[in-house]
């Protein structure tokens, strides 16, 4: 008779089926729009630099993380399907504690953000709300294409953006401050559609209408593209408007490379998703900085001026 050994699963995750489910290189697009945000404010770090890294480590491993715990976890089902690799799925995160981290980094990433100021924390309250709300029933945006990726990209680029542009200056951020940030979280909507050209039949499988389920591969990467370049077109035109014609230019030119990058995108769309994530998405962020270092020296000359 031959025996069969069974490996007795572990009731504790491992540091790395954590950090798995973190996903570390998520982080990069909040921490990004952080840093442009603290920018775009022209104010020194000098004795704020406690709060900015503070900032900075709540844009990216905790709020963002967080809403990858909590995707991942009500999306185990899903990943079955699509990525069964994943930290969950696989097993390398036994039993419920995909929640329990989701928990946890929630309530800390609120004490972190106490610590910052009540704007901060009000700020840190949207995301999370966004981030439960996104993945969790019974509200679950991400069934929607539309939806979801609006919420995901208000969290991932505006919000950031304006956190840090208040953590800078303890005040409201401005108006072209307001302006900029909502339209690069407009334009990241276009981004994430991006993600799910990947897994358009799990999608299809557990009901969940991305746009390339809902308006097929080729028809939802034009949606993506257009949405992507409207949003610098505008971030284009407020530069201009600002009198800020050099930095303008510097975004038109990023626009521009897009859209030949875009063509070639639309054509197969699903081949051609990560290619145009690595390519396209990397001119977009690059415009994201050039338009903050704008909006610095535009309010460096206002208090020159003062």
């Amino acid at each position: 008779m031959e025996l069969i050994r069974h490996r007795p699963q572990a009731s504790w995750p491992t540091p790395g089926a954590v950090i798995a489910l973190l996903k570390p290189i998520t982080w990069f697009p909040p921490m990004w729009a952080y840093a442009c945000g603290a920018i775009s404010t022209g104010e020194g770090v000098g004795n704020r630099w406690v709060f900015v890294l503070c900032g900075v480590l709540l844009a990216g491993p905790l709020l963002c993380g967080t809403s990858q715990a909590v995707n991942d976890w009500f999306d185990r089902h899903v990943d079955a399907i699509n990525e069964p690799h994943r930290v969950i799925p696989s097993g390398r995160m036994p039993g419920h504690w995909g929640l329990y981290v989701a928990l946890l980094m929630s309530a800390f990433s609120l004490i972190v953000a106490a610590m910052l100021g009540t704007l901060i924390f009000a700020a840190a309250l949207i995301g999370l709300c966004f981030a439960w709300g996104y993945s969790a029933p019974p509200l679950r945006f991400k069934q929607n294409g539309w939806i979801g990726n609006g919420v995901v990209g208000f969290s991932y680029e505006t919000l950031p953006w304006l956190t840090a542009a208040t953590v800078m200056t303890g005040f409201a951020p401005s108006e072209p401050i307001w302006i900029v940030a909502l339209l690069y979280g407009f334009g990241a909507h276009g981004i994430l559609t991006l993600n799910d050209f990947k897994a358009i039949t799990g999608d299809k499988e557990m009901g969940i209408n991305t746009l390339p389920v809902l308006h097929g591969p080729r028809s939802a990467a034009a949606i993506a593209c257009v949405i992507m370049a409207l949003s610098q077109a505008g971030v284009f035109a407020t530069l201009f408007y600002l009198d800020l014609p050099l930095f303008a230019l510097a975004v038109g030119v990023l626009l521009a490379l897009q859209i030949g990058c875009m063509i070639r995108f639309v054509r197969d769309p699903i081949r051609l998703a990560v290619w145009y994530s690595a390519i396209g998405v990397g001119l977009y962020v690059t415009g994201m900085m050039i338009t903050a270092f704008g909006l610095r020296s535009l309010a460096q000359s206002a208090l020159s001026t003062m």
